[in-house]
């Protein structure tokens, strides 16, 4: 069986066309810069690459083109759309509405529409991806996979705000998470690695990147994680701040005299390693500058490593324990500066780093000694592959 997956931003669309006989991919690629300009589409099959600068005013045009070229005579994939069996959507948010994977119908569509509030720069674009499939291959199942349904076991107490319970019931206010897909797919992994069930495992998965969640994973499920009511919350990213005192965001808009969307925009897009170090977003930039010497790059980092470490404490404390800690994403399969860091903090829970072991990136590997009392594995994740297989389970 043959899946799509389709990842779609406000003005990109990331795509893999996956065979799930024996979970390979036959193509990949990226649309970028939808509806804004000097569109183009990056499309690789093995290790071919092409580039077509291109102009795609809606996700519907860039769709279109992406299903052209998996059926291009010279170096498609497939020979006719009707090999496609079914697509599956990455959905970022689905409120409260949807604990699992499910089959696109107009219910659903409603509901990630209503969702829009928690997600109004990712849910939009989602829509727009489920409809230019429908309409491109029209008879193929749509599957929505949430990254915040693998969150949705959370205690009660885990996820409710201290503030007025009205706002919770009447606006849904509380704490969603985000990556769920990511941290669903690394927990398996590792119990697989380790030969264990799930469910006797106590994991504290590190999703690091621009965007970034830490997640604690008990019995194969998530009892706890960083992101909030929306993905700017939690520890501090690339460009978006995590959790701040309240009172620093009501002074500053008082301060500089503005509103909710300039603030909505500055904690975003100016906040976070970008914010501290006035460097940039990329941790890579950042690095570089503080090998340099450059206090504010070093003071980034350091703030970055530190926050990261402590919720790795705290979701330890609340598992009573923890058996493996695993970093995946950007960084966390790309870092060694900052695995390194985040771990010095945790020598009080027995945690000891392979110095040598920790030079590798991007591969499944053990980084930590063999008498570590807890053990440290760098494991990449693996989104699409699981939205596939939440897709495949769903329409076979």
């Amino acid at each position: 069986m043959k899946i799509l997956v389709i990842n779609c931003g406000s003005s990109s669309v990331k795509y893999q066309l996956m065979n799930m006989d024996d979970e390979s991919v036959m193509a990949k690629g990226n649309y970028e810069r939808i509806g804004i300009g000097n569109s183009f589409l990056t499309h690789k099959v093995g290790d071919e690459k092409y580039k077509y600068e291109r102009e795609a005013k809606t996700h519907d045009d860039a769709i279109r083109f992406i299903l052209e070229q998996l059926t291009d005579s010279e170096h498609g994939v497939i020979k006719s759309l009707d090999e496609i069996n079914a697509i599956g959507h990455r959905i970022v948010h689905g409120g409260e509405k949807f604990t699992k994977s499910v089959i696109v119908d107009d219910e659903v569509i409603n509901g990630i529409e209503d969702a829009i509030k928690f997600a109004p720069l990712h849910n939009p674009g989602h829509l727009q991806g489920i409809r230019a499939c429908q309409k491109e291959l029209p008879g193929k199942q749509n599957v929505t996979v949430f990254d915040t349904a693998f969150h949705q076991t959370m205690p009660k107490e885990h996820y409710i705000y201290p503030i007025p319970y009205q706002y919770y019931k009447k606006y849904g206010v509380r704490k969603y998470g985000a990556h769920g897909t990511s941290h669903k797919y690394v927990a398996g992994r590792i119990a697989e690695i380790l030969g264990k069930n799930p469910v006797d495992l106590k994991i504290i998965n590190c999703h690091i990147g621009q965007g970034a969640s830490i997640c604690a994973i008990q019995g194969g499920k998530c009892i706890d994680t960083s992101m909030g009511l929306t993905p700017l919350g939690g520890i501090a990213m690339g460009s978006r701040s995590g959790d701040l005192d309240p009172s620093v965001v009501t002074y500053i808009m008082e301060q500089e005299n503005i509103g909710p969307k300039e603030m909505n925009r500055i904690l975003n897009k100016e906040s976070g390693l970008l914010g501290i170090s006035g460097i940039s977003a990329d941790n890579r930039d950042i690095l570089a500058e503080a090998e340099k010497g450059n206090e504010r790059a070093i003071l980034a980092i350091k703030e970055y490593c530190y926050i990261i470490a402590g919720y790795i404490a705290r979701y330890a404390a609340s598992m009573n324990g923890v058996d493996v800690i695993t970093f995946t994403g950007g960084v966390g399969e790309r870092g060694p500066d900052e695995r390194k860091e985040i771990c010095s903090y945790l020598g009080f829970m027995g945690v000891e780093l392979d110095q040598e072991a920790n030079k590798i990136r991007a591969e499944e590997k053990e980084i930590s000694c063999k008498n570590s009392k807890v053990k440290v594995w760098i494991v990449p994740t693996e989104e699409e592959l699981m939205i596939a297989r939440e897709t495949l389970e769903l329409v076979k």
